[in-house]
């Protein structure tokens, strides 16, 4: 387990972290989401010990990662969005040179970096040099070393960048077959990703948890958690007018044309009987909908949802229930890390 306690981040008087708390469990698939300079990569570089913090404590598996830093760092294994490979070194010469960094004993060496190799597919790479694999397989050679010495906790910072969709596939398998003996946490740009393998999920904004929960759960918490697709024969401007004059609608947007006079709305409903006070007054005012669809929030408009604001926000439902604005940058000049 790694618990992060009041972790706090400064660079000279910018903050990048603001005094964040989190669990990763035990044999858990935690995923780590943010935009762009929310402080993803900073804190996942503390947790794995590369990176001092301000304040706030990170114990892996009851080490300290400050004050018990060599125990603390053999339970992690960590893979950041950069591989740190070198390139002037072959494969299986790098894995085994990596593997004595980590202090893996000398007579489980050899099956050690045979195992990492063939997890990742790479065997037929290993006289290769890492100069000359494609950026693909270089990530396949970052992830290999981040499982050598057989660690508790595995820190995935874009383990799937410059994969093809086939790989990506593979190392999606890999890391649910992975959560058998590992805690994992990783963030990724791909929320279909996250929704496959994640059990939890931490949405970070600006150096602050915006969320923290199942999937499931965010969606359901979400006051307006329930999108109408409507395809409605009328005038434009006066479905929107009667749209939005319905209690219980929160939001109509993507208003799109179909053909003349008929146009697709989705509307953001608290839910499910606001329709039928939609479907009424439509009727009412000879606007004829032609089709109506139900769908929930995915995680990627949760996720919108929830980074709309800069500002943290004493609960979820105040959030969510504000307009909509674009959150500030970051105030970290050296935070310039990828959603």
């Amino acid at each position: 387990m790694v618990e992060i306690k009041n972790l706090t981040k400064y660079y000279g008087n910018n903050p990048a972290v603001r005094g964040i708390d989190f669990e990763i469990r035990d044999n858990e698939i935690l995923g780590f989401l943010g935009p762009n300079g929310a402080g993803k990569s900073t804190t996942m570089n503390i947790i794995a010990g590369y990176l001092p913090s301000t304040g706030g404590t990170v114990t892996v598996n009851g080490f300290d990662i400050t004050e018990e830093a060599a125990q603390a760092k053999k339970c992690i294994g960590y893979l950041p969005e950069i591989p740190p490979v070198y390139p002037d070194m072959r494969v299986e010469e790098y894995l085994f040179f990596v593997a004595g960094l980590k202090g893996v004993k000398r007579a489980e060496l050899k099956a050690q970096v045979e195992s990492a190799m063939e997890r990742l597919r790479i065997t037929d790479m290993r006289r290769r040099l890492i100069r000359n694999l494609s950026k693909g397989y270089k990530q396949r050679v970052g992830f290999a070393q981040a499982l050598l010495g057989n660690p508790k906790i595995l820190i995935l910072d874009e383990p799937t960048v410059g994969l093809d969709p086939s790989q990506v596939i593979e190392v999606r398998n890999l890391i649910l077959d992975l959560k058998k003996d590992h805690s994992i946490i990783f963030s990724s740009h791909i929320l279909a990703e996250v929704s496959a393998v994640c059990e939890r999920v931490v949405i970070i904004n600006k150096g602050q948890i915006m969320a923290i929960d199942t999937i499931e759960n965010l969606q359901k918490s979400m006051v307006a958690n329930t999108l109408l697709n409507l395809k409605v024969e009328g005038d434009k401007d006066k479905v929107v007018r009667l749209l939005k004059d319905v209690r219980g609608v929160k939001n109509v947007s993507d208003i799109e044309y179909v053909s003349s006079g008929v146009y697709t709305y989705k509307a953001e409903i608290e839910n499910e009987s606001v329709r039928k006070d939609i479907l009424s007054v439509l009727l009412n005012n000879d606007c004829n909908p032609i089709e109506v669809t139900m769908a929930k929030l995915n995680l990627e408009q949760v996720f919108l949802k929830l980074t709309e604001k800069g500002e943290k926000r004493t609960s979820l439902q105040d959030l969510l229930t504000e307009d909509a604005a674009t959150a500030p940058a970051s105030e970290n000049p050296y935070d310039n890390e990828e959603a």
